[in-house]
């Protein structure tokens, strides 16, 4: 199998507080902030994007810290947005896919499900659509017109050591990324665990589609992963703090994935 390059590129964050980032809040309320990431797997044979994070625009305009452009972070590691071929989009909430209209080259890999339900019957309540942005999904139907995203129903092997699941809960067609690094297969959660704590206390964020598929994707991100260990979380700032740096100068910027967590 190809082995991957792994890197969490930190571009965004806000504060919180835990009883916002629990169904049901939580008993020993606190803050809990919440930093935002683009990921990236590289290998000398392929090179996937992994989500794409939103504008200096959309932050403004929702009230989150913008550290950098999304695509900043990328060339910190060597990809050059124009040239990118290959983006995994986990699904289409504005902090995943913000970014698309700056990658000119790109086939872009999404669920049905996760189009089926952006663009259907549920986006008429505040409930579902508040995580999108309109103009992105539109954006996203455009580019189904020019032959631009790749659509798969379930899970797919994309290439050689890199493939992505189906889980939903969070979404309808949420998608979890599977990776072959050198220290095994870690799964890019994305936001079907937004914190460490959700998957290992079984609980859910709020913002939910369906809460049974939230709960029974944890067990298929422990499957899919070679211990709890090589989970990453989609928004959990511990990600920057068990991982090294891919070097002193990305300290708190980028971290390496495909090394072995800090011990905790």
């Amino acid at each position: 199998m190809n082995e991957y390059e792994l890197f969490a590129i930190r571009y965004a964050t806000r504060d919180g507080t835990r009883s916002a980032n629990f169904v049901g809040g939580d008993a020993h309320d606190g803050p809990m902030p919440m930093d935002y990431f683009v990921w990236v797997a590289k290998s000398p044979a392929h090179t996937f994007v992994i989500d794409l994070g939103f504008t200096a625009e959309v932050a403004a305009q929702r009230k989150r810290e913008f550290l950098r452009c999304p695509t900043e972070g990328l060339a910190l590691v060597g990809v050059d947005a124009n040239e990118v071929q290959d983006v995994i989009i986990t699904h289409l909430h504005y902090d995943h896919v913000g970014t698309f209209d700056k990658f000119p080259k790109a086939r872009f890999h999404l669920q049905d499900a996760e189009m089926e339900y952006a663009t259907g019957r549920y986006m008429r309540h505040k409930r579902f659509n508040h995580g999108y942005e309109i103009d992105d999904v539109v954006g996203m139907v455009r580019l189904v017109y020019k032959d631009r995203v790749q659509f798969h129903a379930g899970d797919a092997e994309l290439a050689s050591g890199l493939s992505v699941h189906h889980i939903g809960g969070h979404t309808a067609g949420l998608q979890c990324v599977r990776v072959w690094t050198r220290r095994g297969w870690v799964v890019v959660a994305s936001d079907a665990s937004h914190y460490y704590e959700h998957f290992e206390t079984d609980r859910s964020f709020t913002t939910v589609f369906h809460i049974g598929q939230a709960l029974e994707g944890y067990d298929v991100l422990r499957r899919l992963a070679d211990s709890p260990r090589h989970i990453v979380p989609g928004h959990d700032p511990l990600v920057m703090a068990r991982y090294p740096a891919a070097s002193p100068e990305l300290e708190g910027i980028v971290v390496r994935l495909d090394a072995e967590p800090i011990p905790y």
